[in-house]
């Protein structure tokens, strides 16, 4: 009877394993009470990293952004919140992916006049120590009162931009953007997204006000490398403003406008930018620029002795345009790559072109694809390269340069992209990477 006693009371299973530490109550307690004690930085690296793998990612940011660094729970909250997750394209840092999008996900979706301009203001604090750059491809405008009222007349013409020039101002970045110390990229795209059946000009209207609070925030913003204004409408006066705002840029390097109606006059004030910033890369592709446009660039580029990227791609700069540019790569030495395709270019641009490439060693990449340089034009590009050793990309597709012709400079070309990558096995370390 004494043997059956011991073994119903008697749990063979049990062991002392199964009691949980102290250290191990305190770290649950600790987790669990995060929101309103969070003492991580008083705890031993390893306990904290126990305790941040505990944390929800549901914590408010006021708790969480300035108290864990921990790139593992960052990690989290970005997995769980968006499908596609490149850390690559964040300098390798989830609580800076996470930063970043979150903010632009709040521009994206600001409605001036209805949101309330403490939700971008109170991230501040947040948000700056890790916020490098921001992509924002839509920028919403105000709701209207008598947006309904309106008759579908106006609503495909252009007409209503001008209507709408007076309540259609947007979101002013001025007081989010000089906050952050440390953002160095911005692309902007003032219009909306998917608007379907709802399109109206006036959506995609950046107005000068939009313009004048634009250009005064950029020339705040000291520490910015790359400024992209795309698909936004940005005419002749919109860009002479924001070029005047940013000549002596302390850190500008990149400015792409493609896309956009800038004409000969905003290319002169772009010309005079180029001369009097540290401009490397300069991209106009798909605008209105004519001759007197081009000549005002090719001005610039004769002064400049840092662009090295000049993309004038879909422009109707013509041969007035091309040689001008030419001319100017005779002296320029900085230059490396060029884009006029599609600029209806013939012949003489292709004759001064000739003699560009006889004496320019500066110049790696040109693109003539779709113009109509012709038989002779490729026969003098041709003789331009005899003795050429830097060019390493020369795009003729669709020039019209008869196909021996073509053949040869390509032969050219590529024993010139050979001798570089051979250099460069050769000297790695005095490659730039």
């Amino acid at each position: 009877s004494f043997y059956t006693r011991r073994c119903i009371t008697e749990d063979l299973s049990w062991s002392l394993v199964t009691v949980p530490q102290l250290t191990e109550l305190c770290i649950q307690h600790i987790a669990h009470n995060f929101e309103k004690n969070p003492i991580l930085n008083y705890l031993l690296p390893e306990h904290q990293k126990k305790v941040v793998d505990r944390l929800s990612t549901s914590l408010p940011l006021t708790v969480t952004a300035n108290i864990v660094s921990h790139e593992e729970y960052w990690k989290r909250c970005c997995m769980e919140r968006w499908q596609v997750c490149d850390v690559s394209n964040y300098g390798d840092s989830w609580k800076r992916m996470f930063f970043e999008r979150h903010l632009e996900n709040i521009l994206k979706f600001f409605i001036p006049n209805t949101t309330d301009p403490k939700e971008v203001l109170e991230l501040i604090p947040l948000c700056k120590g890790y916020v490098r750059k921001l992509e924002i491809n839509q920028f919403l405008p105000p709701l209207r009162a008598d947006q309904k009222e309106e008759t579908s007349d106006l609503s495909d013409t252009e007409d209503d931009a001008e209507i709408g020039e007076v309540y259609m101002h947007h979101y002013d970045l001025k007081d989010l953007i000089t906050a952050l110390p440390h953002l160095e990229e911005l692309h902007l795209i003032y219009g909306v997204k998917s608007c379907g059946m709802n399109f109206e000009w006036s959506l995609f209207n950046f107005t000068e006000l939009d313009c004048s609070n634009l250009a005064a925030a950029v020339k705040m913003c000291r520490n910015l490398k790359v400024f992209k204004l795309t698909q936004s409408k940005v005419d002749d006066d919109k860009i002479k403003l924001l070029a005047r705002n940013l000549q002596h840029h302390p850190c500008l390097l990149e400015l792409d406008l493609s896309h956009n109606l800038i004409r000969d006059h905003g290319a002169q004030a772009l010309g005079k930018l180029i001369s009097h910033s540290r401009l490397e890369t300069l991209n106009l592709c798909n605008n209105q620029i004519c001759h007197l446009g081009a000549q005002a660039l090719a001005h610039g580029l004769a002064e400049s002795s840092t662009l090295t990227s000049l993309n004038l791609r879909l422009n109707f700069v013509e041969d007035k345009g091309g040689e001008a540019i030419g001319r100017a790569l005779l002296t320029n030495s900085s230059l490396k790559s060029l884009h006029l395709g599609s600029n209806n270019l013939s012949e003489p641009t292709a004759a001064v072109f000739s003699q560009v490439l006889a004496q320019n060693t500066t110049l790696t990449s040109i693109n003539f694809s779709c113009n109509h340089l012709g038989l002779d034009g490729g026969k003098q590009l041709l003789e331009g390269l005899a003795n050429n050793k830097t060019l390493t990309e020369l795009d003729l597709r669709h020039a019209e340069v008869e196909q021996e012709t073509d053949f040869l400079i390509h032969e050219i070309v590529w024993a010139n992209r050979e001798a570089v990558r051979l250099r460069s096995l050769q000297h790695p370390t005095t490659e730039p990477l």
